[in-house]
């Protein structure tokens, strides 16, 4: 007689709707997805979805915080390799510290669409205000935590948006094309080819 199934606590489940529905929403977009979607891809049961955030707009706005927090997470990680970088080599630069680390998070492609989908919803009365919140820690947590100017936390944030409209575009997918292994070299030369693997990967 086989052992039952381990019962998925709540928090588990609650962290794979997130995952599932960061995906759906950087894919469709918020006015595109649906909680029935969402179930769907996490694989649970559309009244569950519901009964756990209670509508779309509370669920995007978690999925909102949870992309948030792994990107504030990403900076402070960055921030603690530069030092450790430092130590070797003085040259070394903590804007590119940061930017090379935030590639790496193309890999979660829902993280860095989702807030995208976010920041075009700076109209929506429930969104909006979060939304506006939300990108405003990253300012700050870039200018007073990590300990950037304001001249190098916008220059980021300029490389960012760029990074994120080329994933969004899936322009890798053109690679062969020159003026797009151009644009996608410049934009992140130590990191072309994980953008590149993405893409095939992708078919």
């Amino acid at each position: 007689m086989s052992p039952p199934a381990r019962r998925m606590p709540a928090t588990e489940r609650r962290e794979l709707i997130l995952e599932a529905a960061a995906k759906v929403f950087g894919e469709r977009g918020y006015v595109g997805a649906t909680t029935d979607a969402v179930a769907r891809e996490a694989d649970v049961s559309q009244p569950y979805v519901v009964r756990m955030f209670g509508s779309k707009a509370a669920l995007f706005e978690a999925v909102l915080t949870r992309s948030l927090d792994r990107l504030l997470a990403m900076f402070r990680d960055a921030a603690a390799a530069f030092e450790e970088e430092r130590a070797t080599d003085p040259e070394t630069e903590l804007a590119l510290c940061i930017g090379r680390n935030y590639v790496d998070l193309l890999r979660d492609r829902g993280i860095l669409l989702s807030l995208m989908q976010a920041f075009m919803l700076g109209a929506d009365p429930e969104i909006g205000p979060v939304a506006r919140a939300g990108w405003m820690r990253v300012y700050r947590c870039l200018r007073d935590e990590i300990g950037l100017t304001s001249e190098e936390v916008v220059g980021i944030l300029d490389r960012g948006m760029l990074i994120n409209t080329l994933v969004g575009l899936r322009l890798a997918a053109d690679w062969d094309d020159p003026d797009v292994s151009e644009m996608i070299t410049t934009a992140m030369p130590q990191k072309a080819g994980i953008v590149r693997a993405l893409a095939d990967e992708r078919g």
